[in-house]
């Protein structure tokens, strides 16, 4: 099968460089509508057997956007919001004096944990993300499965699938409107590609 893991389009505060956790709802500003556009006519020939997305409208109406060549609706699981941040909800990245990634990595160096104050931590994330795609990965073993959902949601799901460890996540970037492809076979997963924005 095909696990294709779609990262939603820029939002307003994307462009601000502000932390956006699973407890903001932000719209797509007008470059991450023309992503989601895009991002819509280059998979609108692809054989899409079922989309997921999360429920925060920024991956939704991007996931919206790719149903729209498909006679496919849009199945919102809860378990794909972002990672919730709690109190940096809002706050300018250039207060970090760092990347969030890397603030999160620090964080667990130093305290044991990656947890933020009345937020979650990435093994918690990474939990909840799993379970939602998990049971659509049998269901489609031979098809391709979409999912459009966020920055931390989408190298959580790579590194599950891949057997790595989570303080890999620093490793990576996701730009807004990614594309990465695992394939599942019965070889086990392979990252085939990843953040392409090349559409």
């Amino acid at each position: 099968m095909k696990l294709i893991l779609i990262r939603h389009g820029e939002t307003y505060w994307n462009a601000e460089k502000r932390i956006q956790g699973g407890d903001s709802d932000i719209e797509l500003n007008d470059t991450g509508l023309n992503q989601a556009e895009k991002l819509a006519t280059f998979f609108k020939n692809e054989p899409i057997t079922a989309i997921l997305s999360s429920p925060l409208q920024r991956a939704l109406v991007t996931a919206e956007a790719i149903a729209g060549y498909h006679q496919l609706s849009v199945k919102v699981d809860q378990g794909l919001r972002e990672i919730r941040v709690g109190e940096l909800e809002g706050m300018f990245i250039s207060d970090l004096s760092t990347t969030f990634s890397q603030f999160l990595m620090q964080r667990w160096q130093e305290r044991g944990s990656t947890k933020l104050p009345d937020g979650e931590s990435l093994a918690e994330l990474q939990q909840r993300a799993w379970k939602a795609i998990e049971p659509l990965l049998a269901q489609h073993n031979d098809g391709t499965l979409v999912v459009v959902s966020h920055y931390f949601v989408t190298l959580a799901i790579i590194l599950k699938a891949l057997d790595l460890p989570l303080d890999c996540f620093t490793k990576f970037r996701v730009d807004q409107g990614g594309v990465s492809i695992i394939e599942i076979q019965n070889y086990g997963p392979r990252l085939v590609a990843f953040n392409n924005t090349s559409y």
